[in-house]
């Protein structure tokens, strides 16, 4: 497993904390990874349980733009700290393509592939939370790893999770 740390002030002053500290735990899809947040009791298991490529728009009012694509990501949180947990999902997940491109969660998409996560969720101490991010992509990218960085993408600490290759 690689685990991704780098000084948070680092990483603010940098702009994008997820871009730029290493990658701190590594996996493949269905995975489960251990991730501590800023605080030290704030500590989640996440699980990437499914990506969807592409993905369907739930509606006509938000489609991808001309030349991209929908992809979601099902994600299983349980918090294992002892703290309650309150976050926004979207903005500590990216997916990476085969360009090494990464493209953050998008608000405003909904798929048909299930149940979006809202903007904000709380995760009481062994309770778990279980939701799709939706991200838009160019046309003939291949989405090969889903990122994951708790407290808004923040932490220190962040998930990899590789994509097999569809066959």
């Amino acid at each position: 497993m690689r685990r991704r740390t780098a000084p948070l002030f680092t990483s603010v002053l940098a702009g994008s904390a997820l871009a730029l500290a290493p990658v701190s735990s590594d996996g493949k899809v269905g995975d489960t990874l251990s991730l501590t947040g800023i605080e030290d009791a704030e500590k989640l298991d996440v699980t990437v349980t499914k990506v969807v490529d592409p993905a369907r728009a739930e509606n006509s009012i938000f489609k991808p733009d001309e030349g991209n694509h929908l992809v979601a990501v099902q994600f299983r949180m349980k918090n294992t700290g002892r703290v309650e947990y309150t976050d926004a999902p979207s903005f500590g997940a990216e997916v990476i393509d085969q360009k090494d491109q990464r493209f953050d969660a998008s608000i405003i998409y909904a798929t048909t592939a299930g149940a979006e996560f809202p903007g904000s969720v709380t995760i009481r101490p062994g309770a778990k939370a279980v939701g799709f991010l939706t991200f838009e992509v160019p046309d003939g990218s291949r989405v090969v790893a889903v990122q994951y960085t708790m407290n808004s993408g923040f932490s220190d600490d962040t998930g990899e999770w590789k994509v097999p290759k569809r066959r």
